[in-house]
């Protein structure tokens, strides 16, 4: 079963190009979708589908996380922007691999 959540963060995009330049290129192990989109109240908003939980938590602590400290210029923020889980119901796209559908 597929993880997949929103979560409205308060920076805007010269921060988020930080964090992606900290990521780098390399794709997100488990990663199906990562869409940001611009609030028009401000802030950002990601919408995230994974293969599963494990794979978003392990990406998250592996890479996300170190990548976010480093843009934040050491540690970021002490509290992690509300994660709203979302019930799927179907995943389709050429980028979905068959086992998850």
């Amino acid at each position: 079963m597929v993880h997949a959540f929103t979560q409205d963060v308060p920076i805007g995009p010269e921060l988020y190009q930080r964090i992606l330049d900290e990521l780098g290129p390399e794709p997100l192990a488990g990663c199906l979708l990562h869409l940001c989109v611009r609030k028009p109240d401000g802030g950002l908003r990601y919408i995230d589908v994974w293969e599963s939980e494990d794979a978003c938590d392990r990406a998250f602590a592996d890479r996300i996380h170190p990548a976010v400290d480093r843009a934040f210029g050491g540690t970021r923020p002490g509290r992690e922007p509300e994660v709203h889980r979302l019930e799927v119901l179907d995943v389709r796209g050429s980028a979905v691999p068959d086992a998850v559908r």
